[in-house]
């Protein structure tokens, strides 16, 4: 009854790993790893997220890499938790995305799960975003649907906010259909920033932006991004928001030109917040408290501004998932696990009112081990 969840995300530092235990019918997290990227894989990843000569070839090295990792992952856990790889039924493994186009039919992410089954003995279930897409859905957000399962109050209006490198909500409203969509960058785009500047992969508590100064003009140039304007459902990637686009804006901007590295980060952090309380108070009217996960809740300077951004409006509390009794940290690594959960039992993972799909589908492919 226990399945591993592997979750690699839009900000390409390393793999999630949680091993849940379902034998009492609710997901409960046994053990949680996580292991970083090499600086050579996280290279290939992050080459691979633009158009590249021979990227075919390049993509399937790249998958038989991303195995290797998710291997030695799943030995380290299994290692610190002390379990046979015989007792773990299956491996919920999402792979790495390159590219996410549902409006041309498909999501594609890096990944070779015949090669992480062999290697680690353990069945795999993978491409979770395929059979969505195929019946007319975005193919994401998928944790919603686990969102609802776990964090879900008959009383309370609720909405869980995840701050990966993409942020997105699910809503919670009681007696009503769980809504679920992408927002726009979480991370992304202060990461690439920072790492571009100063040579670290995140600005810890962000720090560096608030040693800056907002730039109104180059943040409502940002937020003209017709993203913002599309109503759910809706997702999007690395594919909408990079650096090259950001470096579009800055040549455009003669203020942003000027302004101070530490100003453009700034910039970047109100981007994000603005355009997660936005759609917040747009498409969730009348919550009640927002709840938070991914590396984003650690971020202190942002958490800040978010709370001060609902509170005006609305008094909305703002707290982490640590709080729900889901560590910020694992919710999507436990989500991929119950959503593999799902597939082994033949049961629906996606949810048709966030991604749009026709209907209920059973997602993912097995890979028995």
């Amino acid at each position: 009854m226990r399945v591993i969840g592997l979750m690699s995300g839009t900000s390409l530092d390393g793999v999630d790993a949680a091993l849940v235990d379902f034998s009492s019918g609710q997901p409960r997290t046994v053990a949680t790893h996580w292991r970083a990227y090499s600086d050579q894989l996280r290279r290939q990843a992050l080459h691979l997220q633009s158009a590249q000569p021979d990227e075919l070839h390049l993509t399937a090295l790249l998958a038989n890499d991303l195995a290797r990792c998710y291997a030695a992952t799943v030995a380290e856990l299994l290692d610190q938790a002390a379990i046979a790889p015989q007792q773990i039924r299956a491996i919920g493994c999402h792979g790495q995305t390159l590219r996410h186009q549902p409006a041309h039919g498909y999501s594609l992410q890096a990944n070779n799960p015949a090669l992480l089954a062999e290697l680690s003995g353990i069945a795999v279930v993978a491409d979770f975003r395929s059979r969505d897409l195929a019946a007319g859905g975005q193919g994401a957000p998928l944790v919603p649907a686990y969102h609802a399962a776990v964090f879900a109050d008959p009383q309370l209006h609720r909405v869980i906010l995840n701050l990966g490198g993409i942020a997105n909500l699910t809503e919670l409203k009681p007696s009503a259909p769980v809504r679920g969509f992408d927002s726009g960058p979480g991370n992304l785009l202060m990461d690439a920033w920072i790492e571009r500047h100063c040579g670290q992969r995140y600005d810890r508590d962000g720090a560096w932006a608030s040693a800056g100064r907002v730039q109104n003009e180059l943040l409502h140039a940002l937020l003209a991004h017709e993203f913002f304007q599309a109503a759910p459902p809706k997702s999007c990637g690395r594919d909408e928001f990079n650096l090259a686009w950001l470096d579009r804006h800055l040549r455009g901007d003669e203020n942003a030109a000027a302004a101070a590295t530490a100003d453009i980060q700034a910039t970047l952090l109100e981007f994000t917040a603005r355009t997660v309380t936005d759609a917040i108070r747009t498409e969730c009217r009348g919550v009640e408290e927002v709840y938070v996960c991914g590396g984003g809740a650690h971020n202190r300077a942002l958490m800040a501004r978010l709370e001060e951004i609902l509170d005006a409006h609305a008094r909305i509390r703002l707290a982490s998932t640590d709080f729900l009794d889901q560590p910020a940290d694992w919710v999507e690594a436990v989500a991929f696990a119950w959503l593999a959960w799902r597939t082994l039992n033949g049961e629906p993972g996606n949810l048709p009112a966030v991604t749009g799909a026709r209907g209920l589908r059973c997602l993912g492919a097995i890979y028995p081990a």
